[in-house]
Parts: C-alpha cells; structure tokens; sequence
C-alpha cells in the first residue's frame, strides 16, 4: 500500500495586537461567498483582530477599515507597504522617485516618523503620562465638586479615547459588575493607587511588567528619591 501523503499543518497565526479582547472586531455584514478576495488580508485571528498576509496584527475601525490609532508602527507600515505595492504602477514609482530625488526636504524627512500621527504604543505613552499627572495633582481630599468632575471627565475619556478597542476596554473594566473598579476620587492617595492599578491591568492583559504602586508619587509626583529627577 501507498504511503498516505502527508497533510501539512496550517500555519499558526500570530498573538493579538489587544490579547484581552476577543470580540470586537466589526462584524462583516457580508457572507465569505460574497467576500471579494484581498490578497493583504488574511482570515481573522482568534481573538477578532486582522493579520496582513505577512502576518503582523492590527485591528479594525468601527467602519471596518484598518484603525491606525489601534495598531502598532510597524504593522500599520507593513500594511501601507502592501497597499501601496499592490496599487502602484511604473509610472507613479518613477514620479514619486522624481520628486524625492529633486526635494531635499523630502529626501531629509523621509525615514523620520517622529512628526508622523502616533500608532497605538505612542498614543498609550502619551496618555498614561496624562493620566498619571492629573492624579499627582488631585487634591490631597477632593471635594464633591471636584470628584464630579474627574468621574465626569473619566467617563467621556472612556468613550472618546481615540484607539476605540482600547476605550471599550478601560469602559468595561470599570464598569465591572462587583464595583471594585469604579474611580477612586476621595483624595490624591486613593486616585492614585486606582489610576495604578488600571495602568497595572492593561499591563498584565498585553503581557508587561507590573509596576510597584507604592511608588506611584516618586515616578509620577515628586521624582525618585536618589535625586534623578533633580
């Protein structure tokens, strides 16, 4: 008897951009019969984000385009990469070089992205710099007035934060049914330690290292004790 050919295994697809969110890719409207075929895009992964056909993660916008606020630099370069090979032709190749070639400006910024619109890291960076500074300068006990208006300003925060993935997350871990998670808005302390601790959550869901929240004032408040910050 023949031996039976062997059936190679299918490739494993790459860990989520966002490894706690499991459903919130856009649902397709559309049945995979009636899907148009794209070579730049695979299959979803598990956890509903996307994977270019290089396989790198990123996820998608409520509309169903890619979301470059949700995505990492690179993967959002692989995939204007792709776009952009695969709608190119000779003539706007030999334009685009024309113009670089001849634009010194051009030829100086090129491979510099430091003035280009954030991807998902710089924006999360930025944010938790905010974030930690507004709680280093709450009141040392807040009155009713001022917890107000940081819930207030916490709530719109959750709805409006720019990578929408990563709001309806931060939206739904503090709305957890037992409580635990609503703001703590007492005093500087307590705010302090919760906005910690929710840093620690997204932390731990993208597979980071915790931070030791008894020293939340030192890093983000008064500087570091061995004069660093000085």
């Amino acid at each position: 008897m023949a031996d039976e050919p062997q059936v190679q295994s299918q490739p494993k697809l790459p860990k989520a951009l966002f490894p706690h969110i499991s459903a919130h890719a856009p649902a397709s409207s559309s049945s995979s019969s009636e899907t148009k075929k794209d070579d730049s895009i695979t299959p979803k992964s598990s956890s509903g984000s996307m994977v270019d056909q290089d396989g790198k993660p990123y996820v998608l916008d409520k509309n169903g385009k890619p979301c470059r606020l949700c995505t990492s630099a690179a993967a959002w370069r692989n995939l204007t990469k792709q776009s952009k090979a695969a709608t190119a032709t000779s003539t706007s190749a030999a334009t685009a070089a024309s113009s670089t070639s001849t634009n010194p400006i051009a030829q100086e910024t090129q491979n510099d992205t430091r003035d280009c619109p954030p991807d998902v890291e710089a924006l999360g960076r930025s944010t938790w710099t905010l974030l930690h500074s507004l709680t280093a300068t709450y009141p040392e006990k807040a009155s009713a007035s001022e917890q107000t208006d940081m819930r207030s300003f916490l709530t719109l925060f959750s709805k409006l934060y720019p990578c929408w993935v990563c709001a309806d997350d931060f939206r739904a871990w503090m709305s957890e049914p037992s409580g635990k998670n609503q703001p703590k808005l007492g005093g500087r302390k307590e705010f302090g330690n919760w906005m910690c601790e929710a840093h620690n959550e997204v932390n731990r869901k993208l597979g980071k290292k915790e931070f030791d929240c008894r020293f939340w004032e030192e890093r983000w408040k008064d500087g570091w004790k061995d004069g660093r910050c000085d």
